[in-house]
């Protein structure tokens, strides 16, 4: 029987972490993912296709091969895991997007920041750069394509679970709010080809959303509108549904109340709101959505519980009547008129 670690030891690995999440950018800065995807390659190899030290290379991928990213055979030869797999380009479940967009050096700045909004209730972000989060993406184009990336890779492995999670029965528009660029969109269409859509957001999104053409594929885009416009003072009208997915979490209450209630004073008699995020647990168990609140905390946003969901439900004239969960991180938490 293994011996369980001490106290001191654990909280090590935690102090730690942030350790592998640097070896872990620098291992996809390299694309070394990419490098292995044929089979493995010894050090040397892979140190002149990066062109990097192979004796510091092989310290590198000996570390992660400690946590399961990458695995050493022989003569110091290392191959692809299942774990190192998802650092590769342009395959499904790839995350590589993320790992880059988490480590910039811009969000460590702002993490650093922590400890200041933790005792004045100021948001870290503001306080490290002096714009909030989304005017920043704006001025640094780089740092926004890596972004959108992230976001986009990670919709890929949430879209499909979300869109088999809800019955769109007896919903004729489905209008989602703040789109982006309408990857949730087009894959609930797919699956519901009696559906009508239309996406809503700001007009560089809506921009975005046409290049990328995921609302044009065939079976989809003659079923789908792209409006645009701030869903902080309106949204389309007589939609039977309207889904929101990953857009609350980045606004305040009051905010978010506005945005509800606007949904609320449009939507069809019968309509609904479709609201997806992560729904923090109660207990001490650990979950993702805390992890990923805290983040929200650096940039001035939050997750919620459900208590508070219904919360904001009842602000904007709204009655939070189920959470569906999905077989990834996110619930659909329904609500309608009051």
């Amino acid at each position: 029987m293994a011996k369980k670690p001490s106290p001191p030891a654990v909280m090590f690995g935690l102090i730690t972490g942030r350790w592998v999440s640097h070896l872990i950018f620098v291992a996809t800065k390299l694309e070394l993912a990419d490098l292995l995807k044929d089979g493995p390659r010894t050090v040397e190899e892979l140190a002149r296709a990066a062109e990097v030290q192979a004796p510091a290379l092989y310290r590198l991928l000996r570390t992660l091969a400690s946590f399961g990213v990458f695995a050493e055979t022989q003569d110091k030869r290392f191959k692809l895991t299942p774990l190192a797999a998802t650092l590769q380009k342009g395959v499904p479940g790839s995350i590589r997007a993320v790992a880059l967009h988490h480590s910039l050096r811009y969000r460590e700045d702002a993490w650093a920041q922590l400890l200041h909004g933790i005792k004045t209730g100021e948001v870290p972000f503001l306080k490290a750069h002096g714009v909030s989060y989304f005017e920043y993406l704006e001025k640094h184009p780089e740092e926004f394509a890596i972004f959108n990336e992230s976001m986009t890779s990670m919709s890929s492995t949430e879209n499909p679970a979300i869109a088999a999670a809800n019955k769109f029965a007896g919903i004729r528009t489905l209008v989602d709010v703040g789109g982006g660029h309408g990857t949730l969109l087009a894959t609930i269409l797919r699956a519901n080809p009696k559906l009508k859509g239309v996406l809503f957001d700001q007009p560089s999104d809506g921009t975005r959303a046409k290049q990328d053409r995921q609302l044009a594929a065939k079976g989809v885009g003659e079923r789908c509108t792209i409006e645009t416009g701030d869903f902080l003072e309106a949204v389309p009208e007589d939609g039977d549904a309207y889904i929101i997915k990953r857009v609350l979490h980045d606004w305040n209450d009051e905010q978010c109340a506005k945005i509800l209630a606007n949904c609320r004073a449009v939507m069809s008699q019968k309509g609904k709101v479709l609201v997806v995020e992560s729904i923090i647990p109660p207990g001490n168990e650990p979950d993702r959505g805390k992890l990923v609140d805290m983040q929200m905390l650096i940039i001035g946003g939050r997750e919620r519980t459900k208590k508070e969901f219904a919360t904001l439900f009842r602000k904007a004239g709204l009655k939070l009547t189920r959470v569906v969960p999905t077989k990834c991180p996110l619930s659909i938490v329904e609500g309608v008129r009051a």
